[in-house]
């Protein structure tokens, strides 16, 4: 009961009084991702008394900072570093070493970075006060969760889920010699032919990864364009600037079946389903992510999911059972880290802190870390006119001024969606170099619902290709105008 003490010396600098004495904890979270970190720390800030429990499954930090979002934009960073060398002979610079990348190199350093990212987060929960169990762990009842870590239990007034999602991977003859994105952070060797499954973001970068780095990418897509969900533009301008680049590029095509090659350790011969077959040393399947629930416990609780296995939630993260709540990617909510951390942080004020408030998920900006990056915010123009009908579309399309001194082709796209009626600026999207940086701040632009014309009198800085987005004045077309 120390933890149970402390609360209640603590809580009279809080708002929250705490129901120790007939539960071990005030709070208990299941999973200590972005998402369960900040709702578990915030909450014992607030005068709480907080456990945590993990599986470790990936780590302390979860799917992001061990092999997600962190780890994917070092290897990005990597990846990026011939072209710049490239690049770098029409600026005068001579670099003429042919040696092959030190992937050994990269992974013990990136291993050593998010060993230490892992350390941060368990500082960060014992700092706050919170009990931090490295165990997996189940719902007996909506009280009670069972530690495998000592074989014990232990009760808590709320109970919150944050356990995350876990990659899909197909059922193909051949599928265990595929490997996951999880499996890609840890490969002995770079890749010299991979063959990817999959038309979502993880799939695109890890295509842009492996082929920086030297392999030869076959990217199997099931429909004609990637990245469903982003504006249509957008996706089939990337689509074009990597197979420019060189990516194989495969549409309505998937994997039928995956062999060891004879004769050749390590290599496997890839069946596509229309009869082609490749030889690749990685097969990597990205074809979407599940919410990682099984065997928790939910049913004993009581715990609604829905149709397509995600818990069920209300916008204050409530589920039908009054005292659990989840977060993250174990519901049906933006599968991204920061939209995680935003319903940790106004759970644990709400349900600890007298601050009641709920995530908006409204406007969220996003990147993909391809080659070039995408970089977006608001609405695609299909989701725009849907809305509001009649919309104006601005569109640049341009050659970025460092490429004026390079042998490379690559271009940018910017493009500006605005509600007619308003004129509010709708949707902001780009492909282009640093388009995730470029893209934070237009989002708080949208965010406080600016208009065109306020857009247009910004003022930009020169030369830079974020200029351009304030000073395209010219309406490239307009759709679903009464006339």
């Amino acid at each position: 009961m120390l933890r149970c003490r402390r609360a209640l010396a603590n809580h009279a600098y809080s708002r929250y009084v705490s129901s120790c004495g007939k539960f071990d904890y005030d709070l208990f979270t299941i999973g200590a991702g972005s998402g369960g970190v900040r709702a578990s720390r915030i909450a014992a800030g607030h005068g709480a008394s907080v456990g945590v429990a993990d599986d470790l499954a990936v780590g302390l930090g979860g799917t992001c900072v061990n092999v997600g979002c962190v780890p994917k934009k070092l290897f990005a960073y990597g990846s990026e570093l011939p072209t710049e060398v490239k690049d770098g002979e029409g600026f005068g610079w001579n670099f003429t070493s042919q040696a092959p990348p030190d992937w050994q190199s990269l992974i013990q350093n990136k291993d050593k970075e998010i060993a230490r990212l892992n350390g941060i987060y368990e500082k960060l929960l014992a700092g706050a006060g919170c009990d931090v169990h490295k165990s997996r762990a189940e719902l007996v009842d909506n009280h009670t969760i069972s530690l495998f870590e000592g074989s014990k239990t232990v009760t808590a007034a709320k109970i919150l889920v944050a356990v995350g999602g876990w990659p899909s991977m197909p059922d193909i003859p051949g599928k265990e010699h595929l490997i996951s994105s999880n499996e890609a952070f840890y490969l002995k060797n770079a890749p010299k032919h991979a063959v990817i499954a999959g038309a979502g973001y993880i799939a695109v970068e890890f295509a842009g990864i492996f082929h920086g780095y030297g392999a030869h990418v076959d990217l199997c897509i099931r429909k004609k364009k990637f990245l469903r969900g982003f504006d249509d533009d957008i996706a089939a301008f990337l689509q074009e600037q990597m197979i420019q680049q060189g990516v194989s590029v495969r549409p309505c095509t998937q994997i039928q079946k995956v062999e060891e090659a004879a004769g050749k350790e390590g290599w496997f011969d890839v069946t596509f389903d229309n009869g082609e077959t490749v030889q690749a040393d990685v097969v990597m399947s990205a074809i979407g992510r599940r919410p990682k629930l099984e065997g928790i416990g939910l049913d004993r609780a009581g715990v609604e999911t829905s149709e397509k296995g995600f818990i069920k939630v209300d916008r204050y993260q409530r589920t039908n059972v009054h005292n659990i709540f989840a977060l993250g990617d174990c519901t049906d909510t933006l599968q991204l880290t920061p939209a995680a951390l935003a319903e940790g942080h106004c759970f644990a004020d709400t349900q600890f802190g007298g601050n009641e408030r709920f995530a908006d998920l409204e406007d969220v900006a996003t990147a993909v870390f391809s080659h070039p990056n995408i970089g977006t915010v608001g609405l695609s123009e299909k989701d725009a006119e849907k809305k509001y009908g009649h919309i104006k579309v601005f569109k640049s399309d341009f050659r970025p001024l460092k490429h004026t001194m390079t042998q490379s082709t690559e271009r940018s796209i910017m493009k500006i969606i605005v509600d007619a009626k308003s004129d509010r600026v709708v949707g902001m999207h780009m492909v282009g170099a640093h388009a995730g940086e470029m893209m934070q701040g237009f989002a708080a632009a949208i965010k406080c619902h600016i208009t065109k014309k306020q857009l247009d009198s910004v003022i930009g800085i020169h030369p830079t290709s974020a200029e351009e987005f304030v000073t395209m004045r010219t309406m490239a077309y307009e759709k679903g105008k009464v006339e």
